[in-house]
Formats: C-alpha cells, structure tokens, sequence
C-alpha cells in the first residue's frame, strides 16, 4: 500500500523514500521485491548502494552483495567507510580472506583507514577468517583503539580459540584505563570458563557488580552461568539464575546445560518442566539439542521420546540439527529402526547426518550396514572427515573385515589424516580387532616418537579386549622404557585384567605395587581390576583385602568382590557381602548372586533374588531370565524352571540355551531336542552355546543318533561352526555309549590338530569301560600335549589299578613323583574339613550320576598326592576297600553328604553295594 502511495504521489524519484522503501521490503524478507525496486531507480547515490548492498547481506545472498559491490565500482559512483564496513561483514560471512585483504587494500588506497570505525569491522574480519595474527596486527597498529577495538580483538581471539589471548588483552585494556562494557565483560567471563579459571572469573563477576552489569545485560549473566557450570560449581550457578530478574531462552539453556555437565540428569529435566510452564520464555531449538545428548548418554528412551514429540508439535522436527541429535538418541538407546526412519524422511542431509547412522550402526554390531553406508556416502561425492572414518572404523572387529579397513586406511592417508594422532589410535584398535596384531604395533612403531599414553592405552586395552593377553603385557613392557610417557590408571586397568586371565599371579603382584608406588591403588578402577584379578587367580583374601581398603566404592567394586567369591566357590560369602552392598543392584549383580545362589542350592535366596528381579524391573533382560532359569533347574526346580520359560514374553537365545541345559542337566535330552526344535521353529538362530548345551544333553541321555545329526548339520544349516567344546561332546557321548573306537575315529578326522581336551574326553571314556589298551595310547598323546598336567597321569594309574595291574600303577605313580607334579586338592561347599588328617579330601559327583542311572554313578575323591580314586561300580569299590586309604574316602564321603552339598543328594540313590560300603564307613569312622 504504501509503494502503491508513493508511486501515486511520484515520491519515488525522492532517493530517501525509496531508500526506506527499500529497507521495508528486505527486512520483511522480500529481498525480490528490494531487488525490483532498486532496479527501477535511475540515479542512485551511495547511499542507497549501501542499503542495497546490506537488504543482500541480511536476507543471506552475500555472493549478490558482492556483485552489487562490483557493479557500484564499474559505475564509478564511488563508495564511503559504511560501504566498506558493510562488504567486509559480507566477507567475513563467507570465510573470503583472499577477498578480505583485497578489500584491506582497497581501504588503504582509498585513504579511508583513518577512524577506528572501518579499522574494527577489519580487526573483527580477519578473526571470523580464522587469521588471529592480521587481526591482532591491525589491532597493534591502529593510532586511537576505542571500546569497540577491545571488544572486537578480544571476541577475535575467542572465536580461534585463544582464550588465554582474551583475558591477556582484558587486562591490558583495564590498565590502558578504558572501562569494560557488558561485552567486555563477557568475553572476559568466557575466556576463563574456557580455561577453567574460577578465580579469575570471579573477579571479573565482582567487577560486573561493580560497574552494574548484571542487572540489565543478561548477556554478562548467561556468561556466568557458563562460568560456574563449566567450572562444576553448579551451586553458585543455580543461586545465580535463581536472583536473575530477568531470563531470556540462552538463560534458560546455559542453566540446563550446567546441569547436564555436572551430571545432575533429574534437576536438567525438571527445570526443563518448569521452563514449559514458564510463561515468559519457551524452549527453543538449543533447548532440545541441548536436552537430547543428555538423553542419549543416559540411555533415557523415554524421556527421549517426549522431546522427540515436543519438537514435531513445535514444529521443529525437521530441522537439522534436531534430526541429527535425534537420530544420534534413538541410535544410543539401540533402537535402531526410528533413527534409520528419521534419516530416510530428512529433507537434507549434512555430512553430521551420515556420520551419525554410519557411527550408530558401528556401536550397534550392524557392521554390514555401516560399510553400506559408508559406500553410498562416497557414492554421493560428499567429502569425508575424521568423524567419518572414526565412525567407520569399529565395523572392523573381525578377521573378515581386514580388507575394509584396509581401505579406510587408504582414505585416512588420501584425506591427509596420516599425523592425527586420534585417527592412528582408531587404525590400531581396528588392526587389533581384526587380529592383524603386526600393522598395529607397525603403526604404534611408525609414531612412537610422538606417541602419547592414549596411544600405548589403545593398543594394551586392544589386545586385551580380544584375548591377545600376553601381548598386552609385552606392549606394557615396551611401554615402560619410553621415557616420555607413563601408565595411567587406564594402563593399569588393562595389564591387570591380562595378568588375571592368564592367571599370572606373580607379574600381577608386581603390577599391584606399581600401583601403589604411583598412587594409582587409590583410583576405584584399578582397585575394582585388582579384585577382579585376584578373584581370577584364586587369591580370595587379597581382593576382600583390596575391597576393604578401597576409598571410594561403586556399585562395580561391589559386582567385582562378589564375583570374585562366587567364582571360588564360596558362594555363602558372596550372598552375606550381597546382604551388605551399598548400592541399588543392578543386572550384573543380580546375575551373579543368581549364580551363588545355583552354587549354594539355596532355591529359598534364589526366590528372594526373584522376587528383587521383579521389583527392581530387570524380569526383561534376557541375561537375568537365563540366570534364573539356570538356578531353578540346577536347584532341582525343573518345573519352577519351565514356568518361567513358558510364561517369557519374549524368550532370548540366552533363554532357549538356559532350557535345553536344564533338560540335558535333568537327563532329558528328548526335550531338550523339542526345546531346541521350537527355538528353530519361532526364529531364534542358535549359537555355539546352543550346541554345546544340546550335543551334552544327547551325551548324558545317551541319544547318540541325535546329537551326530546335529553336529553334522551344525555348519551347513545353521551356521555354527563345530569348536573344541562341540568335539569334546561328541567324543564324550560316544564315549558313554561305548562306541570309543568310532570317537577315536571322530578325533582322527577332526581338520584342525584336536587339543587336549578333546583327547581327555576319550581317554575319561576308556577309564569308564576299563579299555587299558586305548587308554595307554591315549594317554600317550596326552602326555606329549600337556607334560604337566597330572590328571592324566592319574587317569592312566587309576586304570591300571582297577585292572590288576599294580607294577605298572607304582612305575606311573614314579614318574608323578619324579617330576613332582601335584594336583591340589578340591573343596566343595566349604573351606575346610572339620576332621585332622581328612581335610586334603573330598568329594565330586559327575555331572550324569542321576538316580535313575545309579550303577553308573561315578565318586571321585581327590587325594593329597594327586591319585583320583573312581568308584562306579560295586566290584572295583570292594578292591578299593581293601585299601589303607578307603577309611578315608568313606569319611570324606560322609562328610561332604553332611555338609549337604547340592549334589550330594544322588547319594541315597546308589546301588544297596555302595550304600552298604557308607555304611560300613560310618561305622567303621565313629
């Protein structure tokens, strides 16, 4: 209406109201319109140039500012300091330092450098570059510095990351006497945050005060709130916002993400409530990208979710920035489906878009599709950066993948990232897991001189992550001559885990006192690693010892002791430390007082955990449910057990196995096949365990036929790979079967060199049947594999004992004192015996001793000098009788059934011969 006015009334050739005009339509975004009606004016002044120029600029066309610039030059109508201020943000917008010191040139030329005016847009200019240095040196030689020359130097050095530079120019401004504003103040404010310098921060807050600032710019304010959040006095910031008059969005948003810093999830949460109550201000696009991480980290689906809602009401769903946060959300929370959603109904895509679902896709195990998308990323042209390959780079973690991440390899050194130390640590780790031990520690070797303790970390956590434990300790001790760098508590964390899997006991101690002469023994995860370690090497006393001196427990402290006690068969201590924990249980302490409880035979302890699993909400996680499974039917409780099984919402492959193991331990191996049938049938794919747990249910129920079926159909059916576990199945099945000369046979064809498991199978099935002459050749190979391992001697010796053939037991039993081999001896249930002289004894019961199968039932008593004495079967028990010793075998006997050990049970239903022999113990004992 009022174009159409001026028009009317000829008021156009009139270049103030066409300037204004002018400025109307760009400021309402009808930059088309601006462009229209400057095209129709003739006689155009600097002026309106200059309003031209700046319509273009506002509304994002600075590539057309540009040209206006260069048309205003060719027409020779001149151009004043304004012109010049206004290109150079036009410059500064679009990163042109060529162009910029063009323009530099052109002020100088034109003698327009004179006032302070053009010289801090120049100052401002060559920061937003990303030349510090031009920026500093204009800044040197202007002749009169006003307010604005500080500030603008000062937000220079910010902008590169300079804070030190800033708060240095702060102070020579306050000694040059020119007195802050509330930009100076901020810049000031967020150059210590960044530094994390409290101190200084707070001095520039008292000066604030002083000059009264923070009643009326909340600029200063916000900046505090950075300050104090950043710096982890979240008190101070809270009491701050809280006396805040008046609190713009970016208050809002600083005080969340102070929270959020700090770790404090449920206070983000509800100021974020309270600011959607808040009448005053409403959360904006920073609010939600600000909220979203703090969702992912946390894993809170939920809440998530909610904000996922907020943006699409808000409309703000499709920016982004949101969709990028979103997707990185749903991708951490492992669902995968709605971030691959989002990222397919985007309306564009960023190179922050693609490394985010290549990078979900990586943490999610889907490696297929993350090297999918990497392809169709390069497919697109879209240039590649570090995230990329960072985000790429753990989709390698098998030998398969060797040849991809060989060709990322390439990428990296084409993209120019050969020297990043953070892309060479990634090409480790990725070497490491594909098992190319060699190209890591190549690439460890081609930068040790610059190589740093997360380098050396990267590469001892890897080989301890994939079973390469000797390695880890190797590189450990290369890490130790360099002189530049030294372990930290990460470094520690990793050997001690190495040493405690190889069971290195002696090389653990040693790093134990590293740890101590470091200081490192007061960090919780190094004390955690220590219990961890001693409880895998046996040494129960010194990780209750690590625990009670540890300083500052966690809930993985806990986990890490009561693991250790129920590994070393001291279940009851392990539910009395569980009765004292500190902390909410979580899944992994559950799970591991569940296998206390599957120890004890304590089914009461076992139904209170139940009855805690429900409460506490873990009743769905799969590994619980197989936990509970697993105690339930080794309690004896198989009907308790298939209760539980039928009425899972969503039954696991943890569940499936935990169910064929409970029909195989109750030697039902026809169910067990149905269990494993049904698994099949609703879509479950078996795993190596399945297999194991199913060819061992066939194996102590004797369905031979059934369990060669599955081993045969194992590969090509089902994609499991026959193991050493797998074969020592079906040497064993065959082997109770009587078939020893077919599981000969089977270990003969076997592709890989069979280990000695496997031939400990046979040689257990030879001592069942008495085969003397299989036995000895068995055992022969036995004893070239492992020398030292003593059971097979006894083995071979209890063999040659049961067959009468006492000169060749004694010359076996020479040679196990000739070379001093001791097997220690096993206690069950408790620590020691109540009994002097008895205590090196006691009792094992095999796995498929049932009472429907009593005349196979097999006792085992470990002596002290190593001997294993077998009893089976009413004739070989008599000539044992005979023996010094058997007084104490029965008295162990006793004692271990008085000790009510879970197994013991099967005991009253053995053949009247051996319950006579007790008997006759007891009595013979009393």
């Amino acid at each position: 209406m009022t174009h159409s006015l001026a028009l009317k009334v000829g008021a156009l050739a009139h270049l103030p109201t066409s300037t204004s005009l002018l400025t109307i339509y760009s400021r309402a975004g009808d930059f088309s319109s601006s462009k229209a009606l400057f095209g129709e004016i003739y006689a155009k002044d600097v002026v309106i140039w200059n309003a031209m120029i700046t319509a273009a600029i506002d509304n994002q066309y600075c590539l057309d500012a540009m040209s206006f610039f260069n048309e205003m030059i060719k027409e020779g109508k001149g151009f004043d300091s304004a012109t010049l201020v206004i290109v150079i943000s036009a410059l500064s917008k679009m990163k042109k330092l060529t162009q910029c010191r063009a323009l530099h040139g052109l002020s100088v030329k034109s003698g327009l450098l004179s006032g302070s005016f053009l010289c801090n847009a120049l100052i401002d200019m060559y920061a937003k570059c990303g030349d510090l240095s031009s920026s500093e040196c204009m800044f040197g030689g202007m002749d009169c510095r006003d307010l604005v020359s500080w500030n603008s130097v000062m937000s220079g050095c910010l902008y590169n990351q300079s804070p030190d530079k800033s708060l240095w120019y702060f102070k020579q401004m306050a000694c040059c006497k020119e007195q802050a504003d509330y930009v100076s103040l901020s810049c000031a404010i967020s150059a210590s945050a960044c530094l994390r310098e409290l101190c200084i921060g707070q001095i520039v807050h008292g000066v604030g005060i002083k000059l009264g600032y923070l009643e009326f710019h909340m600029s200063v304010s916000n900046s505090l709130l950075s300050l104090y959040s950043q710096c982890g006095d979240i008190d101070a910031a809270e009491n701050l916002f809280a006396g805040m008059f008046w609190k713009d969005v970016i208050s809002w948003n600083a005080m969340i993400d102070g929270f959020v810093l700090n770790g404090k999830v449920r206070e983000a949460f509800d100021l974020l409530h309270y600011m959607q109550s808040s009448r005053s201000v409403q959360p904006d696009i920073v609010t939600v990208v600000t909220i979203i991480p703090l969702c992912a980290e946390f894993m809170l689906l939920r809440e998530g979710k909610s904000v996922h809602g907020f943006t699409i009401r808000r409309e703000a769903g499709l920016e982004l920035s949101v969709m990028n946060s979103l997707m990185d959300m749903y991708m951490k929370c492992k669902r995968v489906n709605p971030a691959e959603l989002l990222f397919q109904v985007m309306p564009e895509r960023d190179l922050i878009s693609w490394n985010t679902v290549i990078s979900g896709y990586s943490q999610n195990g889907m490696s297929r599709e993350a090297q999918i998308l990497f392809k169709k990323l390069l497919f697109s042209g879209s240039q590649c950066s570090l995230s990329t390959l960072l985000g790429i780079l753990p989709s390698c973690r098998s030998s398969s993948s060797l040849n991809f991440g060989r060709s990322i390899h390439c990428w990296q050194l084409k993209l120019g990232f050969s020297n990043n130390i953070l892309a060479v640590n990634s090409l480790m780790f990725m070497y490491i897991n594909c098992g190319d031990l060699t190209a890591s520690f190549s690439l460890l070797q081609r930068i040790s001189l610059v190589a740093d303790t997360d380098c050396w970390n990267t590469i001892i956590s890897g080989c301890t992550q994939n079973g390469f434990f000797l390695e880890a300790l190797e590189a450990f001790d290369f890490m130790r001559r360099k002189s530049h760098v030294t372990p930290d508590s990460v470094t520690l964390t990793n050997v001690l885990s190495a040493c405690g899997n190889l069971e290195f006991g002696w090389e653990g101690k040693l790093f134990h006192g590293i740890a101590l002469k470091t200081l490192l023994d007061k960090d919780t995860r190094v004390q955690n690693a220590l219990i961890t370690m001693y409880g895998r090497l046996g040494d129960t006393e010194s990780a209750t010892s690590v625990f009670s001196f540890c300083s500052s427990r966690n809930l993985c402290s806990w986990n890490c002791m009561i693991s250790a006690l129920s590994q070393n068969k001291d279940p009851k201590g392990a539910l009395e430390l569980f009765s004292c924990i500190d902390f909410e249980p979580n899944e992994v302490t559950i799970a591991t007082i569940l296998s206390a409880c599957t120890q004890l035979g304590a089914i009461r302890h076992g139904k209170q955990i139940h009855g805690l699993v429900f409460r506490s909400g873990f009743h769905t996680n799969s590994f619980i449910t197989a936990a509970l499974l697993d105690m339930y039917s080794n309690c004896g409780r198989l009907d308790i057990a298939i209760r539980l099984f039928q009425f899972l919402p969503e039954k696991s492959v943890a569940a499936w196995n935990s169910m064929i193991s409970a029909y195989g331990f109750h030697s039902n191996g026809l169910k067990a096949v149905e269990v494993f049938n049904q698994m099949i049938d609703s879509g479950s794919n078996p795993t190596k365990t399945t297999f194991i747990n199913l060819l061992s249910a066939c194996s102590h129920s004797g369905l031979v036929k059934e369990g060669l079926w599955c081993y045969e159909h194992m590969p090509d059916k089902y994609g499991v790979q026959p193991v050493t576990e797998h074969h020592v199945c079906i040497v064993d099945m065959l082997g109770r079967s009587g078939k020893l000369s077919e599981a000969y046979e089977f270990i003969k064809q076997i592709p890989t060199q069979p280990e000695a498991g496997v031939w400990g199978a046979l040689l257990s099935a030879c001592n069942y049947h008495g085969d003397i002459e299989m036995g000895r050749e068995v055992a022969n190979i036995l004893f070239s594999l492992e020398p030292e391992n003593v059971a097979y001697y006894v083995s071979l010796c209890n063999m040659y004992i049961a067959a009468g053939r006492w000169s060749d037991a004694v010359g076996l039993r020479n040679i196990i004192q000739d070379k001093r081999l001791k097997k220690p001896a096993v206690q069950l249930g408790c620590r020691s015996h109540p009994r002097p002289g008895v205590a090196q004894y006691a009792l094992q019961v095999d796995a498929a001793w049932k009472p429907n199968d009593v005349e196979a039932g097999i006792a085992v008593v470990i002596l002290q000098d190593g001997i294993q004495v077998n009893t089976w079967k009413g004739r070989r028990m008599a000539s044992y009788a005979q023996n010094a010793e058997a007084i104490a075998i029965l008295e162990a006997v006793k004692w271990a059934r008085n000790n009510a050990h879970p197994n013991i049970i099967v005991l009253s239903d053995c053949s009247s011969f051996i319950r006579k022999l007790i008997l006759a113990g007891e009595d013979n004992t009393s």
